[in-house]
């Protein structure tokens, strides 16, 4: 004897979890134009190509956590040129150059002289040497060797907002301290910005330091942590309003994987070519953003 027994079954399909980055770069946004202030009519250093005062909204000290043992933080509603920002952070922190004819992209054009210099600024600092017990080395190379042989230590940080050569530099560094923290068999990093244009840099910077934690706990055979982002003065210039609200309304999309070729532990053998990202979607790019300078 035998029966048959139909069994109606119902699959639950769980919606895709949609980038962090994403979630807390719109609660970012919310917070500066809903509650944030106005710099109008005041006294204020930037101003628009056409020579009007570029005024912002801000939101002052805002701090913002990303897991990186979680995913990888990627903003999905615009696109951003993870290449371009990769070879920027490659640029400052391996090449220590302080030339943008060592860079591919253009965007530190402005703040260039006529050869190409951008003054005692970001790789420069970064290259400079330094007298310490163990002998004579620059911050990344210090980084480095205390995370292989120190890596209880919290001294392990850099800084390239010095004062001494300020009046040397076309800029003054935006994003100018990395403190890095080892807890267990995890790489922690703090990133500490004093100033960000939320539209234009924010993403991009996310990204490059995420990727620099990879990169370091790579060289260190450590796992990643968490990334902490400090941003003193975030903020959105007056004119870019319309277009972060556009930006915020967007759909959003998972957060891509990083992937680093496997076999290289020396961070000055990293390349563009063997960082990238897989399975990035993202909305359209926002074209024509105005700068501030």
């Amino acid at each position: 004897m035998s029966s048959n027994v139909i069994i109606n079954s119902v699959c639950f399909l769980k919606e895709p979890i949609m980038s962090r980055a994403d979630d807390i770069f719109i609660d970012n946004i919310r917070t500066i134009l809903n509650s944030g202030y106005t710099t109008e009519n005041e006294k204020v250093r930037p101003h628009w190509e056409d020579g009007t005062p570029a005024y912002t909204y801000k939101a002052f000290c805002i701090v913002n956590r990303y897991n990186l043992a979680e995913e990888f933080p990627m903003l999905t509603q615009r696109y951003i040129n993870f290449k371009g920002a990769v070879d920027e952070l490659l640029w400052i922190w391996q090449k220590k150059s302080n030339n943008v004819k060592d860079l591919s992209t253009h965007i530190w054009d402005a703040w260039a002289d006529e050869s190409g210099s951008i003054g005692k600024a970001y790789g420069y600092q970064l290259g400079v040497k330094h007298q310490y017990k163990e002998g004579e080395m620059d911050q990344v190379d210090r980084v480095l060797f205390d995370l292989k042989n120190n890596p209880s230590s919290r001294r392990i940080l850099t800084n390239i907002y010095v004062h001494q050569d300020l009046h040397e530099m076309n800029l003054y560094p935006c994003a100018y301290s990395m403190t890095f923290n080892v807890t267990g068999n995890k790489l922690n990093a703090i990133l500490n910005q004093r100033s960000n244009d939320m539209l234009v840099a924010n993403g991009w910077n996310v990204c490059q330091y995420a990727v620099l934690t990879h990169l370091m706990a790579r060289c260190a055979g450590l796992e990643v942590g968490e990334f902490v982002h400090v941003i003193a003065d975030a903020h959105v210039y007056d004119r870019h309003v319309p277009i972060v609200e556009e930006v915020i309304a967007r759909p959003t999309f998972p957060a891509p994987k990083l992937v680093i070729d496997e076999g290289i532990t020396d961070f000055y053998q990293f390349t563009t070519d063997n960082i990238r990202l897989e399975g990035y979607e993202y909305g359209p790019k926002v074209k024509g953003i105005p700068v501030a300078v």
